[in-house]
């Protein structure tokens, strides 16, 4: 069973996404809260393979309960459900390490898909969110900076260009015909060249250094 820890701080769609993610084969809610004040504590005691993360919530910003867990070398993966479609949200969330960004308007069908999909190693996101990621990424590239080197070796522009396009680890380690402890271990090196820390963040600088990478 897939364990996954909610916060969210509306307590209708919190009890609304227990039941639609508990009714899920192979899902189970280990908690549910309105806000993420003890978010270490909690991460640490539910032991959750996926955080379904509120931006807006008292106390403490989904945003900050991210860093927090990024800043104390907690990997689990987080993805951010929020009513926010605003570059600054976006930008910070992906930026501290979210796994995915998707919109509480999102169908159940959607919001499930999303959820399996980061857990497979992708990194979902709502067809308006990436619009703007794209744009927002396209803007900053055009103006001026010192092109930075990444030498990625031929192997890790493979997997990388597998990763930009949305391919789950399990789909890499197909199409390449190597395992999955191989491709970990190159996106693991990848991640450190682009000095990243999540997969979102390295597709975002894929398509900020197309050409340098």
């Amino acid at each position: 069973m897939k364990r996954i820890l909610i916060y969210e701080d509306n307590a209708q769609l919190r009890e609304v996404l227990s039941i639609l993610i508990s009714a899920t084969p192979g899902f189970e809610v280990v908690g549910a809260k309105a806000d993420c004040r003890n978010i270490l504590a909690e991460t640490r005691t539910f032991d959750p393979e996926l955080i379904l993360m509120d931006i807006d919530m008292p106390g403490l910003s989904g945003i900050d309960g991210l860093k927090m867990l990024r800043a104390n070398g907690i990997t689990v993966k987080v993805v951010m459900l929020t009513v926010f479609e605003d570059n600054r949200n976006i930008f910070e969330a992906i930026r501290s390490g979210a796994n995915g960004y998707i919109l509480k308007k999102s169908s159940p069908v959607k919001i499930i898909a999303a959820i399996e999909d980061a857990l497979d190693g992708g990194a979902p996101m709502t067809s308006s969110i990436a619009t703007q990621v794209l744009q927002m990424f396209a803007e900053r590239h055009r103006e001026k900076r010192e092109t930075p080197e990444f030498n990625l070796s031929a192997r890790e522009q493979d997997v990388l260009n597998l990763l930009v396009k949305g391919f789950s680890y399990k789909l890499i380690a197909e199409e390449l015909f190597i395992s999955m402890d191989t491709v970990r271990s190159h996106i693991k090196k990848i991640y450190e060249k682009l000095q990243v820390n999540s997969k979102s963040e390295a597709v975002i600088k894929t398509l900020k250094y197309r050409d340098q990478i």
